[in-house]
């Protein structure tokens, strides 16, 4: 069955969100094709299932210009979802939506990066109610 292979990350300030998905999980860039056009992203440190992903300059209005998402929205692992949402805002997202539980799965946020990209990041925790 086809699976996600590669996520795409759109920037107005490419540099500002490389800091912030570097400083946020450890993310590594680096520059493929003409210069300040495209980046790809290295997310893998390990066995952990995922995929890499790459990040272009933003063409056209942020998520931010209130427009509805209309994009695939990706969640990543991390260990505490409380603390990791403190952490985006401390390096300069936004809440898009509360930590909420999924039941019997874990716990969920959504969050804004600095350009206004929603991600969310999952805690397991199959105690979750």
């Amino acid at each position: 069955m086809p699976r996600v292979a590669h996520f795409e990350i759109h920037a107005s300030e490419p540099k500002k969100v490389q800091e912030f998905y570097s400083e946020m999980f450890g993310w590594k860039f680096q520059s493929y094709g003409p210069p300040d056009s495209y980046w790809l992203i290295m997310t893998e440190s390990g066995d952990e299932p995922g995929i890499n992903g790459g990040l272009v300059p933003r063409r056209g209005p942020s998520a931010d210009s209130g427009q509805p998402v209309n994009a695939y929205v990706c969640t990543i692992m991390v260990d505490s979802a409380r603390d990791s949402a403190t952490k985006a805002a401390s390096l300069g997202g936004t809440e898009a939506l509360p930590l909420m539980a999924i039941p019997g799965v874990g716990w969920l946020v959504y969050m804004k990066d600095p350009d206004g990209n929603i991600f969310g990041m999952m805690q397991a925790d199959t105690a979750a109610a």
